[in-house]
């Protein structure tokens, strides 16, 4: 099933609830290599404006609809945003990600944002990626004169599943900020959290609209639940399960970056190396949003362990 396009829905179905993970595992690999080789993409965030944002989102700790402890404050100046940036770049990583609470930035923070992109442009190898919330083509555009390589913006789940998640936003609205995006010129990374509640037809429905959508770098991110979130009680994903998204997303995406992210250390723990067995080519490493990362030298050291190599 590993076609050059990705396999069918009905294909990753099988794959997901029958075939033995071993098997599964040997043709990931074998889908994985022949597209990206064995390097690993790396990746890091920085958290540049946090909490009290106005949407709703079931799992979010910095929704302001929820009560989850976390810290709150305003955009950062652009002089410190480049001294962070700065500072990722000592980590072997390729793209620092600039990331801020809120359903979209003001004119005024895209200005500011716009500064600390072009002051970091200018003085590091990074790739600078933003996630803005829904931003219009007008400062989508403005971001990618300032030298903004890639927009990140997720769509969470599949188009059915999503009222279960958020009612303050629609998932087409999420979907035409991607497009926008896109149109812009710009690079998308464009994925989702899986472990919401949701069946594997939703999780299979939504990579054959990222396939639609020509989505090339997809983060997947597997649910933390946080303390005063809607989302608490939600057990945690088996890393078994987990594993086998991967799988199945490299099976349906052949060609598409998969981006191990949020939730790594906690529901994949001791088996954390086995995402590239399962298929993916790229991780975030380091802190997490409003939660505990590895250590950018620990990925390092495990990523070298396995025979692998760091992509420049």
């Amino acid at each position: 099933v590993s076609r050059k396009n990705g396999c069918s829905a009905r294909e990753a179905l099988f794959l997901a609830k029958k075939a033995d993970e071993t098997e599964l595992f040997r043709s990931a690999t074998d889908i994985r290599r022949r597209h990206f080789g064995d390097d690993v993409q790396l990746c890091m965030i920085l958290n540049a404006k946090s909490g009290e944002c106005s949407m709703d989102c079931a799992f979010c700790s910095q929704s302001g609809h929820n009560s989850a402890p976390v810290s709150s404050y305003p955009l950062l100046e652009s002089g410190v945003l480049t001294r962070r940036i700065a500072a990722v770049s000592g980590n072997t990583v390729q793209h620092c990600g600039i990331v801020t609470s809120g359903g979209r930035l003001t004119g005024d923070e895209v200005t500011e944002i716009c500064a600390a992109v072009t002051a970091a442009a200018a003085s590091s190898p990074l790739r600078i990626c933003g996630s803005f919330g829904r931003l219009g083509g007008n400062d989508l555009e403005r971001l990618k004169q300032a030298g903004l390589s890639r927009y990140h913006h997720n769509l969470e789940t599949s188009e059915e599943y999503y009222p279960a998640v958020c009612t303050t936003q629609t998932w087409e609205q999420r979907r035409k900020t991607v497009q926008m995006a896109m149109e812009a010129g710009l690079d998308v990374c464009c994925g989702g959290l899986f472990g919401l509640g949701e069946r594997w037809e939703d999780r299979i429905g939504f990579a054959m609209t990222l396939r639609e959508m020509g989505i090339r770098s997809i983060p997947v991110n597997f649910l933390h639940p946080h303390e005063g979130t809607p989302l608490a009680g939600q057990p945690p994903l088996q890393a078994d399960e987990a594993l086998r998204i991967i799988a199945v997303y490299r099976h349906l995406l052949p060609d598409a970056t998969l981006r191990v992210c949020g939730g790594r250390p906690t529901v994949l723990k001791e088996r954390q190396r086995d995402i590239f067995a399962a298929g993916a080519n790229a991780m975030m490493t380091g802190d997490y949003l409003t939660t505990s990362g590895q250590v950018p030298d620990h990925d390092l050291e495990m990523i070298r362990a396995l025979g692998l190599s760091i992509a420049t």
